[in-house]
């Protein structure tokens, strides 16, 4: 268990590292950096640097936490990688069937491959899925989302790279939206963001805003006109 300060989870759990890119979203991966910053470093989990490496001493890991987390799966990682063995994701899900005292949020880029393994997976009520949308080229990761029977779907609009104005929201639990962060970050306009806002209000959807990003992501901030958007599930709130 990683404590993190991702705004949206409480900490991370990492059974497999590493991943490739996809999408315009991968560019400027955080992951990439940090799993060669590590492999740099010395640290034995990164030893293969951004290669996807499975971790079978941490597999069971949540099984060991007794106290209720919200629990980001593969911060450095994706668990629907197309060379991950199947047989690890179904043990990685095995995991989570037996851990109901944990929320376990998953995130991908690999909607297709999510959506031909859903029906194999158990989707017990603790585990939520989400997809990254970055631009229209890839608004096809809802559709493939929605036929995922998981208790609470959700959208990752990070880093928000166009103005995304006809989203499908149906079914759709819980809309997170980002600005790129660290070195290269690619701008996000303000009216992309209020235009989600308004279209999250619209449908109900609970929206939580992460941060406006830029190579210094604290320098701007998570406001929008003096408020902080951090709704969840179930908790449908602004603070």
């Amino acid at each position: 268990m990683n404590q993190t300060t991702i705004e949206w989870t409480e900490v991370t759990w990492n059974p497999t590292t590493g991943c490739s890119k996809v999408s315009e979203g991968c560019l400027n991966c955080y992951a990439e950096r940090m799993s060669m910053r590590l492999k740099a470093m010395g640290v034995l989990k990164y030893r293969n640097g951004f290669d996807l490496t499975t971790h079978e001493d941490v597999l069971n890991d949540p099984l060991l936490w007794r106290k209720p987390k919200m629990i980001f799966v593969n911060s450095m990682s994706d668990l629907f990688h197309e060379d991950l063995p199947p047989e690890f994701l179904k043990r990685v899900f095995d995991v989570m069937n037996k851990c109901p005292q944990h929320v376990f949020q998953l995130l991908t880029k690999r909607s297709d491959i999510l959506r031909q393994y859903a029906p194999l997976l158990n989707w017990t009520s603790n585990i939520w899925m989400g997809v990254t949308v970055e631009n229209l080229k890839v608004q096809y990761r809802i559709n493939d989302l929605i036929h995922v029977p998981s208790a609470v779907k959700f959208l990752s609009l990070e880093p928000l790279l166009t103005s995304l104005p006809d989203l499908n929201l149906n079914g759709i639990d819980w809309v997170i939206v980002g600005g790129e962060s660290g070195p290269g970050a690619r701008p996000m306009k303000a009216e992309w963001v209020y235009d989600i806002k308004t279209q999250c209000e619209a449908s109900s959807t609970p929206f939580f805003f992460k941060q406006w990003g830029g190579v210094n992501k604290k320098a701007k901030g998570n406001m929008l006109d003096g408020k902080r958007y951090h709704q969840v599930p179930m908790m449908n709130t602004s603070v």
